[in-house]
């Protein structure tokens, strides 16, 4: 049966999307930045008041939000930015769209078929769409819909006094060095790696995450739904997921496995007790503001495997867009594209920069640089894989089957399992007029 209305795709939506805490969407608290100067530009008729509803929890609880709107109301002092947050965004957001509660700026949902964009969002004028670094997300018709708010990779975070305990002299290049060294941590009394089982959502690092760029093809996860059987020990999911496996063998990772210790985790690794993440870049101001001292934190390219090359992703995080309920739309077009070009919110939290000329704020990621990895640009997930995630009720984005995987006494028979699921999604697919 196909389903014809946006609010029945939300619903199998709710069962698919990643759970909240994703990427930069912690709670941690660190004390807010200054915001950037509006400039003296003479003041604009708008007026009004806006809402913007955000993942950011703690950056409206510490005043960062604020000092932004502060500034925006320089410019227009007749204007107002409020701030709501959700704390399961990536869920949340699907009921308010559909019942038309989304403010008037929003970040546009996880894995939302871009059909459905016009639905609920404002299209942007052609001189901003024309910022946006990743062109095939947040479009439909030609048209664009979202910005992104800041540019991450992945890698592994890790605590240099860690490493120095456990007389690690460099930074492991290759599969059996980066075992290696967790067997030196562990030995030393750290946790090698601190892997977030019980918070799932960080699982996707060694799923969907990882195969989607270590073969260097950005389109591994879209090129699955010409395959009945894509999940095989002896390709790219078997190696990402083997490898997570291996670890917990081993005992290299958290032993409280089942406990969501994602605030714990990054004290841990802020004091040293823990050794490593496998996360993006957004993390490393979260652990510094958790009690690090920055020239403690280092950061590297993930070495899937025995070769000196590695690849490594680059991805957008959250997209921002103006909701086409708002009764503000001009005065909330004006918000979005002071947010994402004038403030310092990239800068702030740990964010690539969106220009590939900038020089990157963050000294780990010019480490991070200097192995260099070959950075592979993000495409969107394409309708006909969500269509079929939908119909396979495969939560990609969530991490809960990675969870379910890893802990698999026998993988291969999970393997099996998930590919007749992915094998009878694609013949109904077909078979849908």
């Amino acid at each position: 049966m196909i389903l014809r209305f946006p609010v029945y795709t939300f619903l199998l939506l709710l069962f698919i999307l990643l759970s909240a805490g994703c990427d930069s969407q912690s709670n941690s608290r660190p004390a807010p930045a200054p915001a950037a100067t509006a400039g003296d530009e003479a003041p604009s008729g708008l007026s009004g008041t806006i809402v913007m509803l955000t993942n950011r929890i703690d950056l409206i609880e510490n005043g960062t939000f604020k000092g932004y709107a502060n500034e925006f109301r320089k410019r227009y002092p007749e204007a107002h930015v409020e701030f709501e947050g959700l704390s399961s965004y990536a869920t949340d957001i699907l009921v308010r769209l559909s019942t038309k509660d989304t403010g008037d700026v929003l970040l546009l949902p996880v894995n939302l078929p871009a059909k459905e964009l016009e639905l609920f969002f404002e299209p942007l004028s052609e001189e901003l769409a024309a910022q946006e670094r990743f062109s095939t997300f947040a479009t439909y018709g030609g048209k664009r819909y979202g910005l992104s708010t800041g540019t991450t990779t992945s890698g592994i975070v890790y605590n240099k006094k860690a490493f120095e305990r456990a007389g690690i002299e460099q930074v492991p290049q290759t599969l059996d060095e980066f075992y290696a060294a967790c067997a030196k941590l562990k030995q030393a009394g750290i946790i090698p790696l601190y892997m977030n089982y019980g918070a799932v959502w960080p699982l996707r690092e060694w799923g969907n995450n990882l195969v989607n760029y270590m073969t260097g093809n950005p389109d591994y996860l879209n090129d699955m739904v010409h395959e009945d059987s894509p999940w095989q020990m002896d390709n790219e999911w078997g190696q990402a997921l083997g490898i997570a496996r291996t670890m917990m063998a081993k005992g290299y990772v958290e032993e409280q496995l089942f406990s969501n210790n994602w605030e714990v985790s990054k004290a841990k690794l802020a004091k040293g007790e823990a050794g490593m993440y496998l996360q993006g870049n957004w993390t490393i101001r979260q652990i510094i503001a958790a009690g690090a001292s920055p020239e403690d934190i280092g950061f590297f390219p993930f070495p899937y495997d025995n070769d000196p090359a590695h690849y490594a992703a680059l991805n957008p995080d959250w997209f921002m867009g103006v909701s086409r309920f708002s009764r503000h739309k001009e005065l909330a077009m004006a918000w979005l594209e002071y947010f994402i070009t004038e403030t310092s919110y990239a800068t702030d939290w740990g964010f690539l920069p969106a220009d590939h000329s900038d020089e990157p704020a963050l000294p780990q990621y010019s480490e991070f640089l200097s192995y260099h990895p070959q950075l592979v640009e993000a495409t969107v997930q394409t309708d006909t894989f969500i269509d079929m995630a939908n119909r396979a009720k495969l939560s990609f984005w969530s991490g809960d089957y990675i969870q379910d995987l890893l802990a698999a006494p026998d993988l291969q028979k999970s393997l099996d399992q998930l590919n007749s699921k992915w094998k009878e999604a694609r013949r109904s697919q077909q078979a849908a007029p």
